[in-house]
């Protein structure tokens, strides 16, 4: 999961970085609602998670400018302000949910998770695609009922093409998503990552899952049939 924090408290915002990334979410931050808004137009997040009270615009705002930008990335609102009236105004703004000040850690990522579990068309937390299995609350994968064990950025690899399944992700995207734009190591170790990750899929009993479309980048389809129909045609190959 790939999160965006626009929070103005250092204090606040060290905080949820922490408990973000102990949950396996890559985050980044911005301090103030216009950062915040030219980094989710310019950059894909699962999950928009921002403070109603930042030094130039509200939550709320935020939000509406992010709606009427055609930005869909789930938003959170983090309000100090219990008005019922306060809360109408950023779901009416747009918000997917709006979270109360304090809020309990554990609740904040169930909410995230569910959240952007919806945003991708999935009501619970494991997602199944053919036989394989992905747990995204315990980050456990399953090839017919065995676990398969995958390193961290092998886990949000896959993670990354289950739940973008259709689409063709570049390198670039697969870099930007693991190390957030910092000390980016060279696109080719997005290649490792891929034939690591292959290799033990193919143990477990799923070699055609993730399919190369030259050129381009990286995908899976629905089921590894639909990858070897499309193979047979020329269009998508599996190394």
């Amino acid at each position: 999961m790939r999160v965006l924090v626009i929070d103005a408290d250092p204090i606040s915002t060290r905080g949820l970085t922490g408990l973000l990334r102990g949950s396996g979410a890559v985050v980044e931050h911005a301090d103030t609602g216009e950062d915040g808004l030219d980094l989710a137009r310019h950059y894909d997040y699962d999950v928009v998670l921002l403070d109603h009270d930042l030094p130039d615009l509200d939550g709320t705002e935020v939000v509406r400018r992010l709606r009427a930008a055609r930005v869909a990335t789930p938003a959170v609102v983090m309000s100090s302000q219990a008005r019922a009236d306060a809360r109408v105004r950023a779901f009416a703004a747009g918000a997917d949910d709006v979270v109360s000040k304090p809020f309990d850690p554990a609740e904040l990522r169930a909410r995230l998770q569910a959240i952007m579990r919806r945003s991708k068309g999935y009501s619970q937390p494991t997602l199944e695609l053919g036989v394989l299995q992905l747990n995204l609350d315990s980050r456990e994968v399953l090839v017919e009922g065995r676990a398969v064990h995958l390193t961290g950025k092998e886990y949000a690899i896959l993670e990354l093409l289950v739940l973008r399944k259709g689409m063709v992700l570049t390198k670039e995207a697969f870099l930007n998503h693991l190390y957030n734009g910092m000390d980016e190591p060279e696109m080719k170790i997005i290649d490792v990552f891929i034939c690591k990750l292959r290799k033990k899929l193919a143990e477990a009993g799923m070699p055609n899952l993730i399919g190369t479309v030259w050129g381009r980048g990286y995908m899976v389809r629905d089921a590894a049939p639909a990858a070897h129909a499309i193979a047979a045609r020329g269009r998508l190959v599996d190394a």
